[in-house]
């Protein structure tokens, strides 16, 4: 079975591509197949897998409208995974696929080609609630949300929550919240420690064990197009993404 898991969270800034992309990485290290798709038309996730975004001939654009057929955009990493890459062009599917029948399920329909492939299905998403993190929600069977602890973040928090809960009744009845990570964190800062609790108290099991640290090694990889994985194994930010690897298996494993 094909465990498909859309990273969102309509915040900017909160550690979601880095994620997606060292999530990605830690699952296919430790021996799963594994696909990553780039929802997002700043091109992160692909940038920070080594893809020049500049260069494609196609994008997972073209698939969502229905101009290429999906072999022709998947390009393999280095890394070990697989992967859907944007571009900037994909800021034209939300005008393109506006009056199309079965909009929401654009992407579900094209990843159900493949997916017998792969372990695991990642799915980057955009910072924001719209008709492609839709497409992402409606393709998954699971929701990961990397949560920075600081107040706002527990305010946009409810609004994804809801999101999902209406994706569930009316669109996806498959698609369950399978957690929170809690990233970029900083155990020096009091309001972190306060809003951990705060989840902890409030989402109880929901909430993964592992934490994320602030790292500056984390921060640095994307800008070499390097996962984590590749570009310091003896950070604090790799052991941590490792670590969160084992949790997230053992949960599917449980």
């Amino acid at each position: 079975m094909t465990n498909i898991l859309s990273v969102a969270n309509q915040k900017g800034g909160v550690g979601k591509t880095t994620t997606a992309v060292n999530t990605s990485a830690v699952l296919s290290g430790s021996g799963r197949k594994v696909l990553l798709v780039d929802l997002d038309p700043q091109a992160n996730a692909t940038m920070g897998s080594g893809i020049n975004k500049q260069k494609l001939e196609n994008s997972i654009y073209e698939l969502l409208i229905g101009t290429e057929e999906i072999n022709s955009v998947l390009k393999k990493t280095r890394f070990g995974y697989d992967l859907l890459p944007s571009n900037r062009d994909l800021i034209g599917a939300e005008l393109d696929l506006v009056d199309a029948n079965d909009r929401e399920y654009r992407l579900s329909d094209q990843i159900s080609k493949l997916a017998y492939q792969y372990d695991y299905i990642i799915i980057d998403c955009p910072p924001s609630l719209s008709l492609l993190t839709l497409n992402g929600l409606c393709a998954s069977s699971g929701i990961l949300i990397p949560m920075q602890c600081e107040y706002f973040a527990l305010e946009g928090l409810s609004d994804l929550v809801n999101s999902v809960k209406l994706v569930h009744s009316n669109l996806n009845s498959n698609l369950s919240s399978i957690g929170l990570l809690r990233v970029m964190f900083d155990p020096r800062v009091t309001l972190s420690q306060d809003v951990s609790a705060q989840l902890l108290e409030h989402f109880g099991s929901k909430v993964f064990s592992t934490i994320i640290p602030k790292n500056v090694r984390l921060a640095e990889a994307p800008s070499h197009g390097l996962p984590i994985t590749h570009y310091d194994k003896s950070s604090r930010g790799n052991l941590a993404y490792q670590e969160f690897g084992k949790e997230l298996l053992n949960r599917f494993s449980t």
